[in-house]
């Protein structure tokens, strides 16, 4: 019998899971596991891989597990990207928002980074749509829809609310640093978009007056990191990115032209209104919005988006990575160019 480490089937480029490590790891926390099926590589997220399985039971329902990782396992664990967070910050932010009623997947193990899976965690599997084209045209979704802008209101408040003494160590990224943070992506590309440049003297003009109270911000809340089901938003996924900030920041970046997917009559991720948003997010306790505080998030969101197209299109220039999704998204930065000079004009 070969020593070799068996390996799921769904090799990507970024590695492949030994299953008896996985295995073992599910036993600790799930002692009826009889063995785990149907391990495969879910599509989406460059930066993190996510794996899908099944775990067999003696008797009873065989429940789906989500184990997320570092790209590789353990020799991609110690990840380049310093704004990136840990794994295990990560999945204690997942904690702390299931504890604020934030609908969430349940973490069931945190997994160390020189382990045989590396850095990652293994959390429930929640049933739900996550590709946001089908949840904004299916009529199955469209009771879900006309409470989702004010549901995301409501879950941004109680995660806005989450108290800062209770997080982990994040970074604290007021306008100021996010806006200089894309500058220096966008001219180290040395690709020359005159779009962008009039925005950065725009954002640079009209910053907000005075910082408000910095709260913990998901960072990435948008229409492709909601998991939706027929009563609305079933978990709110990939918080990598989350940060301490303004709290305006997650309410702009929701309304980013590019998370309406051709839905442009409903601003709020291509579902809702900015009117339920708003009154959501303050019936939850949050905070009174300033729509003209909003509307600048909306237009550095805008800008910063078009600068993470514009690197993916540098990435695949590079040769570092040829794929056809690396080229397909970095086209998209004209996308966002336009989008620009309709918001710098006056138009959304």
């Amino acid at each position: 019998m070969s020593s070799e480490p068996r390996v799921a089937s769904a090799e990507r480029r970024q590695g492949v899971v030994d299953i008896d490590a996985l295995t073992g790891i599910v036993r600790s926390v799930m002692p009826s596991c009889r063995g785990i099926e149907g391990l495969r590589r879910l599509t989406g997220g460059a930066s993190q891989e996510t794996w899908s399985f099944d775990v067999r039971v003696a008797e009873g329902p065989v429940p789906g597990l989500i184990l997320r990782r570092a790209p590789g396992g353990a020799k991609g664990a110690a990840g380049a990207d310093s704004r990136k967070l840990p794994l295990a910050d990560e999945a204690r932010l997942l904690g702390l928002a299931a504890n604020a009623g934030i609908p969430v997947p349940k973490v069931l193990a945190v997994l160390a980074q020189d382990g045989p899976l590396g850095a990652g965690y293994l959390m429930t599997r929640i049933a739900g749509e996550t590709i946001p084209r089908r949840f904004l045209r299916e009529p199955r979704f469209a009771a879900a829809r006309a409470g989702l802008a004010r549901q995301c209101g409501e879950i941004l408040a109680r995660l806005h609310a989450i108290p800062r003494e209770q997080l982990p160590r994040l970074r604290v990224a007021p306008a100021a640093i996010e806006l200089e943070h894309y500058v220096r992506l966008h001219r180290s590309y040395g690709w020359p978009k005159p779009g962008f440049e009039l925005a950065v003297r725009r954002l640079r003009e009209r910053a907000p007056a005075g910082d408000l109270a910095p709260v913990l911000v998901h960072g990435d809340f948008r229409s492709g990191n909601l998991m939706v089901d027929e009563r609305g938003v079933a978990a709110v996924l990939d918080w990598e990115l989350a940060h301490v900030g303004d709290p305006m920041e997650d309410l702009g970046w929701i309304c980013v032209n590019s998370w309406r997917f051709g839905e442009d009559a409903h601003p709020v991720g291509g579902f809702g209104s900015r009117e339920d948003l708003f009154a959501g997010y303050e019936a939850a306790g949050g905070m009174p919005v300033d729509p003209a505080r909003v509307r600048y998030w909306q237009v550095l969101g805008t800008l910063k988006w078009g600068v993470m197209c514009a690197g993916m299109l540098a990435v695949f220039r590079s040769g570092e990575d040829r794929s056809v999704e690396r080229a397909a998204i970095g086209r998209r930065a004209s996308e966002t160019a336009i989008d620009l000079m309709r918001l710098m004009a006056g138009r959304d």
